[in-house]
């Protein structure tokens, strides 16, 4: 059964000036893409199938990311249901001259595995076999008071 560290994947992108707005900071939508994108990952290495975006919760915004800083994206399940799988997604900015770094983002993101037709199909139970899985688990469900 897998665990939420077997799941965890950081991903770092270099913010370019096409995905910008007038502000010259990363555009919403970028941030949110590139969260539902590493979520998804997270999600399918649970699973072992194919998962698409089912929800998300309180996605917020806590700072804009500047054009050239890095968008560092980080996930991990902490929770399964039967065929859908919760998804914590954290966005920080890190300079990428001195490595500084703030959280900028973060939300929950529930993700529905399915079969090459596109049905629900179902989710193995999630194991917490270390204390970093019982930790990430805890920070997923606390998260937003859940």
């Amino acid at each position: 059964m897998p665990t939420p560290s077997d799941t965890y994947i950081q991903n770092r992108e270099r913010i370019q000036p096409n995905q910008t707005n007038n502000y010259d900071t990363a555009h919403g939508g970028i941030v949110m893409h590139l969260m539902d994108e590493i979520g998804a990952m997270s999600a399918m290495r649970f699973a072992g199938e194919t998962c698409v975006t089912a929800r998300v919760e309180s996605l917020d915004f806590r700072r804009p990311i500047p054009r050239g800083d890095i968008a560092v994206v980080e996930s991990w399940v902490y929770e399964a249901g039967r065929t859908s799988v919760k998804v914590r997604i954290r966005v920080d900015r890190e300079d990428p001259r001195t490595g500084d770094s703030e959280r900028t983002s973060d939300s929950t993101f529930t993700f529905v595995a399915v079969d090459i037709d596109g049905n629900p199909v179902g989710v193995p139970e999630l194991t917490l076999a270390t204390d970093r899985d019982r930790e990430l688990r805890e920070e997923g469900v606390t998260a937003h008071g859940e």
